[in-house]
């Protein structure tokens, strides 16, 4: 299930990030790259480790915690601090799977499960040319390449990579969650779920019995199915 979200940060928001990152120092992207990924791995990264990349991350976190779409599709149970790439004409990242384990950065050895993965694009698309996010799944290889500001939410199983950048430059923030539910098939059955809903409060009010019963059976299927 690939879920885009629009203006998770807000233009100003965008434009902060882009100005903490113009005067940041980059270093090659492979250092966090696993074993097969870093061979096909040709791009830039803000040290995870750096003030920059923590401050921009709470932002980021920030706006997740606010999103409804985002906690709606991912139900997310922990999130990995959000990490600042770049590519430059020439980069690119081969076809590649995201490690199903990340280690949390400064928790001592925490680890999550990898279920979903995020890119943010920072940069609006008319600045560069190439860099599109390809996305592999059973319905087929999409392309995305979204304004500065949305993000895409794709399960991390999914092969992916990024085209190379023939102009111009490309930023973003990635990161991967732990869902509470780990299948994707659940946790897209749940997604829709609550969309009905949505559609069906602004249709007949909260009071309806029919709302009531649907909201009571999105509660009974987390609860059977959430892993906390």
């Amino acid at each position: 299930m690939l879920v885009r979200i629009p203006a998770l940060l807000t233009p100003e928001e965008v434009a902060h990030c882009r100005a903490v990152l113009e005067r940041s120092a980059w270093i090659d992207g492979r250092h966090t790259a696993g074993d097969q990924a870093a061979g096909a791995k040709k791009n830039l990264q803000l040290p995870v480790e750096s003030q920059e990349a923590q401050a921009l991350g709470d932002i980021v976190l920030r706006a997740l915690g606010r999103n409804p779409t985002f906690n709606s599709a991912a139900l997310p149970l922990r999130v990995m601090p959000p990490m600042f790439n770049r590519y430059d004409p020439g980069m690119t990242f081969g076809m590649h799977v995201d490690n199903a384990i990340r280690a949390i950065p400064g928790s001592g050895g925490m680890r999550i499960r990898a279920d979903l993965s995020s890119t943010l694009f920072l940069t609006p698309p008319e600045e560069y040319e190439g860099g599109e996010l390809v996305i592999q799944d059973l319905y087929g290889t999409h392309q995305v390449k979204l304004a500065a500001g949305d993000l895409v939410l794709y399960p991390s199983s999914s092969l992916h990579a990024v085209s190379p950048i023939t102009r111009g430059s490309r930023w973003a923030s990635f990161f991967w969650s732990q869902s509470m539910i780990k299948d994707d098939g659940m946790r897209a059955q749940l997604y829709e779920l609550d969309l009905a809903i949505i559609e069906a409060r602004a249709a007949m009010g909260d009071g309806s019995q029919a709302v009531l019963r649907l909201v009571n059976h999105y509660h009974n299927l987390l609860r059977r199915w959430a892993e906390l």
